[in-house]
């Protein structure tokens, strides 16, 4: 079954969202995923959990906590 994560993560800059982008499409087992820039929203569905994905995005200094 998916899980749907939903994150909030600072999106200030075209490079930042480009590597959030590229860093997502490397985990596994997801199925979407969303930028929506004006919420600074990140939405990842799939086999994961929001705990992957935040680890995923601190490898790229990116911060990110659960959406509220």
């Amino acid at each position: 079954m998916a899980n749907v994560v939903e994150l909030k993560v600072n999106l200030h800059c075209e490079e930042c969202i480009r590597k959030i982008l590229k860093a997502i499409k490397k985990i596994e087992d997801i199925e979407t995923y969303n930028v929506d820039t004006q919420l600074d929203k990140v939405t990842v569905t799939g086999n994961v959990t929001a705990e992957e994905v935040i680890k995923v995005l601190q490898k790229i200094r990116k911060t990110a906590s659960p959406w509220e």
